[in-house]
Formats: structure tokens, sequence, C-alpha cells
């Protein structure tokens, strides 16, 4: 239930950063929630590994419901990536924001209707 909320959050957030910057909303929306889950799909894939090869017989008295320790470290650790990698493309937009040439200097020299 909590991941749902976050990635509603996680979805929001990419929306304004894309509708700031005049990109499609839909799009990186859905990219932060394909970076929430591939992060979190990763990092409980590698503790059940580990967990596996450490103590074998622990793999088959796992307890799937309810909140533990390890989901929340795997929560920060996807929503710290989702935050990362906005910081990264919020940045890229900027750089290309900045190189873009603002529309009242493309009509410098241009005949004005009146």
């Amino acid at each position: 239930m909590m991941s749902i909320f976050i990635l509603i959050g996680a979805y929001r957030y990419y929306a304004g950063l894309a509708e700031r910057f005049g990109k499609t909303k839909w799009q990186y929306g859905l990219l932060a929630i394909a970076i929430y889950l591939f992060f979190q799909v990763a990092f409980l894939l590698c503790y059940g590994i580990y967990l596996g090869i450490t103590n074998p017989d622990s793999v088959q008295q796992n307890n799937y419901t309810g909140f533990s320790f390890v989901n929340f470290i795997s929560w920060g650790f996807a929503i710290a990536a989702v935050f990362g990698i906005y910081k990264l493309l919020e940045k890229k937009f900027e750089k290309e924001y900045s190189k873009k040439p603002s529309i009242e200097i493309e009509e410098i020299g241009t005949p004005q209707k009146f």
C-alpha cells in the first residue's frame, strides 16, 4: 500500500518537472514509476539472493505480508534513486532551456505588425 502512495507521488513529481519545461507529462510520470519499480525490485532481489546464500532455510520461512525493516530500506533506496534521477533531468532541462534563444531575441530585425 505504501508503494502505491510513493508511486503516485513520484508520478506527480516528474509530471510537474515535465510541465515546467514543456515536455510530455505522462511520459515522464511513467519514467518515474519505472525507475521506482526497477530499483525496488533490484534491491529486494539482491536481498533475497543474499539471504538465500547466507541462510538457505530462511527462504522457506519468509513472510511476504506486512512491514519489515528491509521494506523500509528498499523504499528509501528507491526514493533516493527517483530523486537523484529527477535532479539529473532537472539539470539537463535547465541546460537545454538556457541554450534556447528566447522569442524576443528571434524577433529582432523582423518588421512589426500593428
